[in-house]
């Protein structure tokens, strides 16, 4: 099955193993919930989607790679203690707390979360002297003689032999206590990710024109030659970094994350043609209803491949423009319950001002984001959001700092400030739905009946953040044409699953 899947097993089988009955007692017994084995090529997402369940889920999330791990770090230490059996007295051997199970307690300890998951990777490459521990662990959830906490799910990941030398084969006694679940790479589910989470345009129309560079692994004299979804991701945060830096992005760098020199050529001849591309077009202007005559006829008369990245480029921009807007609606919809707590708080210290109110309300934001952050419970752009509202909060406190005034004064200054980031927001909204607009003006007056109609409903469809602007704020435009070509019902159930998966 494709990754997507398999996060939707995983997920499944943790919230039925975190099921209780009237009596608070689970429905199925730790020593009776089987390990989740995740078997899959490397670098096709295994790690991500564990981080992506424990966000959605709300529970904790311990990793280990267990590669790195000892017998002693994994078991514990020994010591001898001194008991007395039938009258006798004897030294005995005991064990200091695993490692890893004494991070799960300090995770319960910092956080208050008493549930969560142990993912445990590369679980079939552990050393020699610690493999019938892991085999015993596997089995019995207890390292040395300590046991997992209730309440805390065990999924492990491996890779298969083919992939790495170093795997040790489970036997049927084993592999019967597990539940394995079989990934192999798959580019639509990795699309679908990838444009939630800004993955570089040029890579992903890359790969609309070359799927089978996706992921591939191949030995040759050199030694092997491998592609994996993990660079692709890698590769696509350095460029986004370097494109902001004005750090040239050449065949050199893209080598580093690409390690088949073929395809690391090929996409870095593609990504200075995308550029070009993006600099002849003049994006901007398209979407600002500027196209001029000249360049609608070099569109018109395009191969299909620059068509395909020029709708890349408009695509991706007004995708952008549709993140960006959901983010501020976010960080409105978080100040105006800020805005509530700082009235009631004014209210209940009179005697305390605005900034004092404010500075205390910060702290308590920081400490939130903090446990969150030890729990593995938010997601990069949960986190961001956070992060802007505590930044925005700072920014209320030092204009009440600066000039004193009385606390209903102090509201209404906050409140005229918040009043402003509204505005901010829909002003953004309406010129993002304008440019939206103007992409499909010049998609139709282009390339008339054409493909590139199709493709464009399609990924607006798809794209996460297109799927849940649209849903939000509308789009006559889109909703005519998904509703021509038979896409409404689909792009309507689309957002409901979308929107099941955001816990935001």
């Amino acid at each position: 099955m494709d990754i997507s899947k398999a996060k939707e097993q995983i997920k499944n089988a943790i919230v039925a193993y975190l099921k209780k009955d009237p009596f608070g007692e689970y429905r199925i017994p730790l020593e009776k919930q089987r390990p989740i084995f995740l078997l899959g090529a490397p670098g096709i997402g295994k790690t991500a989607i564990m981080e992506q369940i424990a966000q959605e889920l709300g529970v904790g999330l311990v990793s280990y790679s267990m590669t790195h791990h000892t017998r002693q770090s994994a078991l514990g230490l020994p010591f001898v203690v001194r008991k007395t059996y039938g009258g006798h007295e004897y030294d005995v051997t005991e064990y200091t707390m695993s490692e890893i199970i004494a991070s799960i307690y300090d995770t319960i300890e910092e956080t208050g979360i008493q549930e969560g998951i142990l993912f445990l990777d590369e679980i079939n490459c552990v050393s020699e002297t610690l493999a019938p521990a892991m085999l015993q662990f596997l089995q019995f959830k207890i390292f040395g003689r300590h046991r997992v906490p209730s309440g805390w799910i065990i999924v492990t990941a491996g890779n298969p032999p083919e992939y790495n030398t170093s795997v040790r084969e489970f036997d049927i006694v084993t592999m019967d206590r597990l539940k394995r679940i079989d990934v192999e790479p798959d580019y639509p589910a990795w699309k679908e990710y990838a444009g939630r989470y800004g993955i570089h345009g040029s890579i992903l129309t890359y790969l609309e024109l070359r799927k089978t560079d996706f992921y591939t692994v191949e030995s040759s004299v050199e030694g092997k030659r491998f592609v994996t979804a993990r660079g692709w991701e890698d590769l696509s945060k350095v460029v986004h970094l370097h494109e902001e830096l004005g750090i040239q992005v050449d065949q050199d760098l893209v080598g580093q994350y690409l390690q088949d020199r073929r395809i690391a050529h090929d996409f870095a001849i593609y990504y200075d043609l995308y550029n070009k591309y993006k600099a002849d077009y003049q994006i901007d202007r398209i979407l600002q209803g500027e196209a001029g005559e000249e360049l609608k006829s070099r569109a018109s008369a395009a191969r299909f491949d620059e068509r395909l990245s020029l709708l890349s480029l408009l695509t991706d921009a007004v995708c952008q423009d549709m993140r960006a807007c959901l983010e501020s609606e976010a960080l409105v919809s978080l100040l105006h319950e800020a805005l509530k707590e700082f009235k009631e708080e004014l209210l209940r210290f009179t005697g305390s001002g605005g900034a004092a109110v404010l500075e205390r309300m910060i702290k308590q934001h920081r400490r939130t984001l903090e446990v969150s952050d030890k729990a593995g419970t938010l997601s990069d752009e949960q986190r961001h959001l956070r992060l802007s509202l505590i930044k925005t909060l700072e920014q209320y406190q030092d204009e009440l700092t600066a000039v004193p005034m009385a606390a209903d004064q102090q509201f209404y200054q906050v409140k005229d400030r918040f009043d402003q980031t509204v505005e901010a927001m829909k002003a953004k909204v309406s010129e993002t739905k304008a440019r939206v607009a103007h992409l499909f003006d010049f998609v139709e007056d282009v390339f008339k009946d054409g493909r590139e109609l199709l493709v464009l409903v399609t990924e607006l469809t798809v794209n996460y953040h297109a799927a849940r602007f649209i849903s939000r704020f509308g789009c006559e435009a889109y909703f005519a044409h998904s509703h021509e070509l038979k896409l409404f019902h689909r792009q309507q159930d689309v957002i409901a699953e979308l929107e099941k998966l955001d816990p935001s």
